[in-house]
């Protein structure tokens, strides 16, 4: 099950897109962590969303703060609708996994996007998240709390999310450039998210 269901992590958001921005919540629940991440950038500067969806309510809030924003998503639906609520930033229709990007940024978020891909696949994504990024740059990730998978469920279907143990993640981003800056398992005042924040090393 768990199989099939990390590989139709992509057709459930195409095919729900409308749901999904019906459902998700706007209440920006993720301020606190959002300004954290802002305060490692340290002011103005370009940031890429991975897993961006439709924009709402993260990208928007980072566009509002004055950051030239690249949201990625593997949804064309979802962003088309990011597109048509801020068509001056830039949006690109890519898989996380296979992101192939000339630019770096001074900050890169994956909440609650990255937790869909396999365990192997995270192990991945950390020499892109290097590649990404320069000295100074800020890494923001949303994970679950030990290694595992567990199975949500979205408009009836199986929804895959897995994670590493947290020393795996520790290890990863200092083989890949970044020191942790602050870590949260389960925060409370953050919808029970466990958050990693990191910079990368000058």
């Amino acid at each position: 099950m768990s199989d099939s269901a990390a590989k139709n992590i992509l057709s459930i958001y195409r095919r729900h897109a409308d749901a999904y921005a019906s459902q998700r919540s706007r209440t920006l629940f993720e301020k606190r962590w959002l300004d954290k991440f802002i305060a490692v950038i340290g002011g103005k500067g370009s940031i890429l969303d991975i897993g961006c969806g439709n924009g709402q309510p993260i990208a928007d809030y980072f566009i509002q703060q004055g950051f030239q924003l690249t949201g990625v998503d593997g949804s064309a639906a979802m962003l088309s609708r990011a597109r048509q609520s801020f068509p001056d930033q830039r949006w690109l229709e890519q898989d996380m996994r296979e992101l192939t990007l000339n630019d770096n940024f001074d900050g890169l978020i994956a909440w609650d996007s990255f937790f869909h891909l396999t365990q192997q696949d995270q192990q991945k994504m950390f020499p892109i998240f290097a590649q990404l990024s320069h000295p100074g740059s800020a890494l923001m990730f949303t994970s679950g709390p030990e290694n595992g998978i567990a199975m949500g469920q979205f408009e009836g279907e199986p929804l895959f999310h897995a994670s590493l143990a947290p020393q795996e993640y520790r290890a990863l981003l200092s083989a890949n450039g970044f020191e942790v800056v602050d870590m949260m398992m389960e925060d409370p005042h953050c919808t029970g998210h466990t958050i990693w924040l990191a910079k990368k090393r000058g």
